[in-house]
């Protein structure tokens, strides 16, 4: 019989607006024996991300909500420490959506999140597999070739430009050869656009006096390309800068996750500019996964893709983390180390 212990943290009650450390709890609960199948991860790095702000409502949506008293769970990477699997050898790197704990019996197959994932640490550091190399990369890369269908020579507007998804967004946009502009809530985050993600232009809209003139002036010829991570301000400004068929990729709207807003009054500009409005979830595009860490892949070789991650130390600073993202703490993608091998 196992003795292994791990912690793990687990919804204690829903929040009714921005989460705060009372809505989490952490506690220690037994390792289980392993059965035939099932590979033993040692979680070394977990992700947080805005979405999962809506899996601490309890309502339908297209992801599970988390439910009270239960284990929480996300991205994470780790390493295999035991394993009665064919498929799986001790010592493998993995990436499986059983995060928010510190070891995690991984048995369920089928297509993400819940599928194990071998990785390949020649491609990039380990932490890089639920981020650039993982599901916001993912979401960056498929969102903007599969709906917003960039051409050379178009402007793309990137709305959360230093995050996990937009940072790479803008670069995936300068590689496609558009001419790309990005908002960020900090000089340092638009000085890191402009300097190491190569975009033409980039605007702090917490400084900016009026975000549509800030934008206006920095997209003189109008946007073709709109990737959606912030809503709000920006999607309104947005609307009216649009060019005639346009398209506008909604991926998020972490500015309205946690208090009701109401939708932009502007909406019916998408009538007479011929514009097309779609949200998209990463896993539809799931089947692409190899494609994108080929050319992801080449890219990082060339130099072409750089990206900035925030770190939290300890599975007891997940929380904190998390709430981190809707305050505009991390830069680049927020990962919490949970271990070192």
């Amino acid at each position: 019989m196992s003795t292994l212990t791990s912690r793990e943290i687990q919804l204690k009650s829903r929040p009714e607006q921005l989460p705060s450390a009372e809505n989490f709890e952490l506690v220690e609960v037994p390792v289980p024996d392993l059965q035939a199948g099932e590979i033993l991860v040692k979680n070394l790095f977990m992700s947080v991300d805005p979405y999962m702000r809506g899996r601490m409502r309890d309502v339908k949506s297209y992801a599970d909500a988390w439910q009270l008293g239960e284990v929480m769970n996300g991205g994470a990477v780790g390493k295999v420490i035991a394993s009665q699997s064919p498929d799986f050898s001790v010592g493998d790197y993995v990436c499986t959506g059983l995060g928010w704990r510190e070891y995690s019996v991984s048995t369920i197959k089928g297509g993400y999140p819940q599928e194990i994932r071998k990785m390949d640490p020649a491609l990039g550091p380990l932490s890089a597999f639920i981020g650039t190399l993982g599901m916001p990369g993912m979401t960056a890369y498929t969102g903007l070739k599969k709906i917003g269908e960039p051409k050379v020579g178009e402007t793309l507007f990137v709305s959360a430009a230093s995050g996990a998804v937009g940072a790479i967004v803008c670069q995936i946009g300068k590689i496609l050869g558009c001419r790309v502009v990005g908002s960020a809530g900090s000089d340092e985050k638009v000085a890191w656009l402009k300097e190491e993600a190569g975009v033409d232009e980039a605007i702090n809209y917490k400084t900016a006096d009026d975000l549509q003139t800030a934008v206006a002036k920095a997209c003189p010829d109008g946007i073709d390309v709109y990737f959606e991570n912030v809503g709000g301000e920006h999607l309104v400004t947005a609307l009216n800068l649009m060019n005639k068929f346009g398209r506008i990729i909604l991926c998020g709207m972490i500015s309205m996750y946690n208090e009701p807003v109401p939708g932009p009054q502007n909406l019916g500009i998408a009538i007479g500019q011929h514009l097309r409005l779609q949200g998209f979830i990463v896993t539809t595009y799931w089947e692409m996964y190899p494609q994108f860490l080929r050319d992801m892949g080449q890219w990082i070789g060339e130099g072409k893709i750089k990206w900035k991650e925030t770190v939290v130390e300890g599975l007891e600073n997940a929380p904190e983390a998390f709430i981190g993202l809707f305050r505009g703490e991390n830069f680049g993608k927020m990962v919490v180390k949970l271990s070192d091998e």
